[in-house]
């Protein structure tokens, strides 16, 4: 679709070749396997050698974002292009909007952590919760191709920062909520904040805001169309909420007027998640009746709080890998115990090691019991990532198994009655990253297992 190509082994008969430089890998070092592959056209920032003609400019990547955008957004902004922004709930909230809109009869896509969805089309796999300029677009091309009428996607910090989704008109915009993580890259909870902040550049129309939120207001000071959302929102108030055998009862009032709503959604958090999305198609012009009526169509996407029953209790699998969603994910499900909550989670490698200890410390001080095992260490030593969780971690209520298999055997084996195992960190993923190696691990695969090996519990 767009015959332009940043990696060389993608390079069909007639691309152009952007010679990107990235932290690891200089695209330079890759023309000539270009041109070999049928590049008849490169972009580099060095007057290189080469067979085919070639552009220097400045900076490859700031080209290819501009070129991207100009080129192309006045045909990707032509359907509704809707974004969530925000560190926690970002894929539960879109996963949700994503099967709304379709049930209402829009056909809409899905970008995100989970991946690149269509209705009736095989879900492709993404390497970033928000891709580079160059696949996004592509994305939303085919979006457009396919007969999609709008779109919801994932925003990242990162994206914003290095201007991945420059171009794009949001239709309809959210803010989940702003807590730690991502400090590696952004070094500072301000900057972070900014990064985020750099979302409503790109708004046409209106912006939900998590006003129970610390950062709500930063946002409302930030953009004049917002409407809020939260116990103490004025659009859309949570008024109560209780748990059902199958979800979750809300008690809302959605611009005075109130309504009971039944969702197929665990823990408070989710309450949230699915107010959001709530919002997102009554501004799109669905009445809230009509959202209602699809709402028992509608379920959370793999790995985010994702219930599988052992014996009479059950492990949950969730993607909480910051302070603030463990703390949230161990808070929901304490308040509806039946039996001990036993937590296992871990930090990653190469990510922001200061949020580890607070970790620690919030697993241990509000589970019954914790193993502290390794997500995806990456090039880190595994060792080293568990030391600096520990140091935050004041109680003796826990054990360590780095090897994650055996954790998670070890935690199910602990279900007596109606505990409850909370599997953190992970979520969806099928795989773990040792080294620079991606392995086949996935973490509900391995409760099913443990579960058809133990038919008698």
């Amino acid at each position: 679709m767009i015959n332009i190509k940043i990696d060389s082994r993608k390079v069909v008969k007639g691309d152009t070749f952007v010679a990107l430089r990235g932290a690891v890998v200089d695209g330079h070092s890759f023309i000539d396997k270009a041109i070999e592959n049928g590049a008849t056209k490169v972009v580099v920032e060095e007057d290189v050698e080469c067979s085919v003609p070639k552009l220097v400019v400045k900076d490859t990547n700031k080209w290819l974002t501009d070129y991207i955008s100009n080129t192309y957004s006045s045909e990707i902004n032509e359907m509704e292009i809707l974004g969530v922004t925000g560190t926690n709930g970002k894929t539960t909230t879109a996963y949700l909007t994503y099967q709304m809109l379709n049930k209402l009869g829009k056909k809409t896509a899905y970008i995100g952590t989970i991946g690149f969805y269509i209705p009736g089309e095989d879900v492709l796999e993404l390497p970033n919760t928000t891709p580079n300029i160059l696949d996004l677009y592509e994305l939303l091309l085919t979006a457009k191709d396919k007969g999609c009428r709008a779109v919801i996607m994932e925003v990242s910090s990162h994206a914003l920062d290095q201007e991945r989704t420059k171009g794009i008109e949001f239709e309809v915009g959210a803010f989940t909520n702003l807590t730690q993580d991502h400090l590696d890259y952004h070094k500072t909870m301000e900057k972070y904040l900014e990064a985020k902040l750099l979302f409503v550049k790109q708004l046409k129309g209106k912006l939900i805001v998590n006003i129970d939120d610390s950062y709500g207001k930063e946002w409302l000071g930030k953009y004049d169309n917002c409407v809020t959302l939260g116990k103490n929102g004025k659009d859309y108030t949570i008024k109560d909420f209780s748990d059902t055998k199958k979800g979750t009862l809300l008690d809302v009032s959605i611009y005075n007027k109130d309504y009971k709503i039944e969702t197929n959604l665990r823990s408070s958090f989710n309450v949230y998640n699915y107010l959001t999305a709530l919002a997102f198609a009554h501004n799109l012009g669905y009445s809230v009746e009509e959202i209602i009526e699809v709402t028992k169509d509608v379920y959370p996407p793999k790995g985010r709080c994702e219930q599988i029953r052992v014996g009479k209790g059950e492990a949950v699998v969730d993607y909480a890998h910051t302070p603030d969603a463990v703390e949230k994910i161990i808070d929901a499900f304490n308040a509806t115990a039946r039996g001990k909550v036993i937590t296992l989670v871990g930090c990653g490698g190469d990510r922001d090691p200061k949020k580890r200890p607070i970790m620690g410390k919030i697993a241990a001080s509000k589970s019954d019991y914790v193993i502290f095992t390794s997500d995806n260490p990456r090039t880190e030593d595994p060792q080293k990532i568990m030391d600096d969780i520990l140091a935050g971690v004041e109680t003796s209520n826990y054990e360590v198994e780095l090897d994650r298999r055996k954790a998670i055997v070890k935690a199910l084996d602990m279900i007596q009655g109606e505990d409850v195992v909370l599997l953190l960190g992970k979520g969806h993923e099928d795989y773990q990253i040792l080294g620079r190696e991606k392995v086949h691990f996935d973490d509900a695969e391995e409760v099913k297992k443990y579960v058809d090996n133990h038919k008698n519990i």
